[in-house]
């Protein structure tokens, strides 16, 4: 079984958006929706494009530490990736365009940024590193769609937290490849009504495979998330 190790440390820079609820970051370009429903809370963080990745970092954790700011606390925390921060052409890269590729930008929820600068500071340099996930409990399946197409969002991955490829298979069907639509979502066209549903999934980082079984009863609906026993570590 593929562990998940951490990265070496790299440099960025971090700031906040919203304010002390997080209300802001609900939703987000992950497709998260509710990031207290769904067990992200407060500790999130919008990537860079550069870090973004296409939303394949959607659900990765990351260490941050502010660095060389009089602004600093010496604490740490660790957020998951739950949104986009877009690049803002508008403006210099060095002066308010933090997210603009190439530059490597984390902009957080202003409960995260508290726990590691005043956040009068506005933005402040760091050093992050990606970490493993620590989730309870096993993967979340949120399904959207229609009769003919089943849209999954994958939430609550340990491990890379990141997903690369996905499968769904009916008690009638063999392996169906879903396809990445956005964020940590995936999709599949495929008539899959009145049939329990399995998923495997391939983590983006460690390349691991693992199988949930049954994780929808034959009367799925969608609108509804189903929990699985199986996680990534």
């Amino acid at each position: 079984m593929a562990t998940f190790r951490p990265s070496p440390w790299q440099l960025a820079h971090a700031t906040f958006y919203g304010d002390e609820t997080a209300s802001e970051t609900m939703g987000g370009a992950c497709g998260y929706g509710n990031l207290f429903v769904n067990g992200y809370g407060t500790d999130t963080a919008a990537l860079s494009t550069t870090l973004f990745n296409n939303g394949y970092s959607c659900g990765s954790c990351y260490q941050i530490k502010c660095f060389q700011s009089q602004w600093c606390y010496s604490s740490f925390t660790t957020v998951t990736a739950t949104n986009l921060c877009p690049p803002n052409w508008s403006q210099d890269s060095n002066a308010g365009g933090w997210c603009n590729p190439p530059r490597v930008h984390f902009d957080m929820s202003k409960p995260a940024f508290m726990k590691i600068a005043e956040w009068t500071a506005g933005i402040v340099p760091v050093m992050y590193r990606r970490v493993p996930c620590g989730r309870s409990g096993g993967l979340r399946f949120s399904f959207q769609g229609n009769g003919y197409w089943l849209l999954v969002y994958v939430m609550n991955v340990g491990g890379g937290g990141d997903i690369a490829n996905m499968w769904v298979k009916g008690s009638q069907t063999g392996w169906i490849s879903m396809t990445h639509n956005w964020g940590a979502s995936y999709q599949a066209f495929a008539t899959l009504g009145g049939q329990p549903l399995s998923f495997r999934i391939t983590s983006y980082t460690t390349k691991e495979t693992i199988i949930a079984w049954n994780v929808a009863p034959a009367d799925w609906q969608v609108g509804l998330t189903y929990g699985a026993d199986a996680n990534f570590h």
